[in-house]
């Protein structure tokens, strides 16, 4: 058992947050997770069964006295964001997450810590295992490929889930009850490559930016941080006024992740190579000046590659066209909701962008409260990539939950918590996807609540999980659950 959650309680919920951090689960490779599930059920005497898309559902009968209860299913994905350092050397196909703690929190070295959602699977485990618990009938729902598309949820059939309430256990701050989503699509645009070869007497020079911090694209769209991709750009453009010729330009790793890191090759003439390089230092320096309160780590890299030459570079029409594409494309908070205080209601994050042979392709993702809103900036993010001459393709992308302030679960959270702790906990919508949404359609009149305990960064590798706050998730679940009737 990993040393970081030695002493830490509840210890049946660390027991298994550390087993489940030695297994690799990026998103699309949840079998050997799913399996490890499955496994334990059936150690513990349960009754699992998996669906076509991988999904997991297990069932734990009443607590004694109690099977009259109404059933409530408990839910959490199965996946998790996979980001490194750049100077991490990690396979999240095969190395386990190593956890340290620091600071009152567990931590990861070097890379997301997978406590979205491996608390929530970590959690139900424990309850799972737990015999002195008090509690109705339960179902345990262990969904797939939350980060990447909310497919699993998206394909539970009817009749998975027999519960007609369910506790989310992805939201991120203890002591806060979420009763409402963001929905959300991703636009992604191709532009085909026309290249031709370098011109002669070109140096080639790696423009690389580092150090910014990324994170969630919904929870932290609002924090002004740096996105690579968009700073990229700029550096590019300021380089092509001394005739610099592109040929490469990669940054980001996921859609719903703010790109903490970019690079690009250029083509400079040599004659030009001081001007390119100090017109590239000087507006880095400009942009950490604009930066610098959020993101003290930002750094650009200006490096001459000796030894190479010659190779290919994009024609310059389609260099352009990129260049002033991206510049246009909006990112950020679109929209604060006028309703509910200090919510992002509309955003859009540039996300990907990546070289290879035949394309430059480049993702972005959108996301709205209201579903007319996120029609609108995909269609404006679509007509900027259109004007530029790229194909597009939106997808369907995940319904909205829309807040229910008289669900009777939530009424029951709110009493439960201020029993428990004499205040009232906090009811709020959260500017990220949640299964709920889609969960809510498929079963139709499901109540539904989120709540989860505290982490921070998530999504990149300063993802953190307070320590204190779990103890206190775990005994307001319980409670919930004693209390259901």
């Amino acid at each position: 058992m990993s040393r970081a959650i030695e002493g830490l309680t509840p210890p049946l919920v660390w027991k298994y947050f550390a087993e489940i951090a030695a297994i690799p689960r990026g998103s699309k490779n949840e079998a050997a997770i799913a399996k490890y599930v499955m496994d334990t059920a059936k150690r513990l005497g349960l009754t699992a069964k998996q669906d076509k898309a991988g999904s997991v559902l297990v069932k734990k009968p009443a607590s004694p006295g109690r099977e009259q209860a109404p059933s409530v299913a408990l839910q959490g994905h199965l996946d998790m964001v996979c980001e490194k350092e750049p100077t991490k050397q990690h396979d999240f196909t095969k190395d386990p997450i190593e956890l340290q703690r620091k600071d009152g929190s567990i931590t990861a070295n070097g890379t997301t810590l997978g406590a979205d959602n491996g608390i929530a699977v970590a959690t139900c485990l424990a309850i799972m295992e737990d015999k002195s618990l008090v509690h109705g009938p339960l179902e345990f729902v262990f969904t797939v490929d939350e980060e990447t598309g909310l497919t699993g949820a998206s394909n539970l059939e009817p009749g998975f889930v027999h519960s007609k309430t369910l506790l989310n256990l992805d939201s991120e701050e203890e002591g806060e009850l979420y009763v409402g989503c963001a929905g959300g699509r991703d636009t992604k645009a191709a532009w085909a490559v026309e290249w031709e070869t370098a011109p002669a007497g070109t140096v080639p020079v790696l423009i690389k930016v580092s150090g910014l911090r990324g994170g969630h694209s919904g929870l932290e769209i609002d924090k002004n941080r740096g996105n690579a991709v968009k700073i990229l750009n700029r550096l590019v453009i300021a380089a092509s006024e001394f005739g610099a010729r592109l040929s490469k330009f990669n940054g980001g790793n996921k859609h719903n992740a703010i790109p903490r890191d970019a690079e690009a090759v250029v083509l400079v003439p040599k004659g030009k190579l001081g001007g390119a390089k100090a017109a590239i230092e000087q507006l880095a320096g400009d942009i950490k000046g604009e930066v610098a309160s959020v993101e003290p780590n930002f750094a650009v890299g200006v490096t001459e590659m000796k030894g190479v030459r010659g190779g290919k570079v994009i024609k310059r029409g389609l260099q352009k066209k990129i260049a002033l594409t991206l510049a246009a494309l909006p990112h950020g908070v679109m929209k604060m909701s006028p309703d509910i205080p200090g919510l992002v209601e509309t955003s859009t994050n540039v996300a990907v962008i990546a070289t290879d042979k035949k394309a430059i392709s480049l993702v972005t993702s959108q996301r709205s409260s209201v579903a007319s809103e996120i029609k609108e900036i995909a269609q404006t993010v679509r007509a900027v990539f259109e004007l530029g001459g790229a194909g597009v393709h939106t997808s369907d992308g995940y319904p909205g939950w829309k807040p229910n302030l008289d669900s009777k679960v939530l009424k029951l959270a709110r009493d439960t918590y201020k029993a428990l702790y004499g205040k009232d906990p906090a009811v709020k919508a959260v500017h990220a996807g949640l299964e709920c949404g889609i969960i809510g359609e498929k079963y139709p009149g499901m109540d539904m609540v989120s709540f989860g305990p505290t982490m921070s960064g998530v999504h990149s590798p300063e993802e953190k999980l307070e320590i204190a706050s779990v103890p206190r998730f775990y005994e307001f679940l319980l409670a919930i659950l004693k209390n259901v009737k």
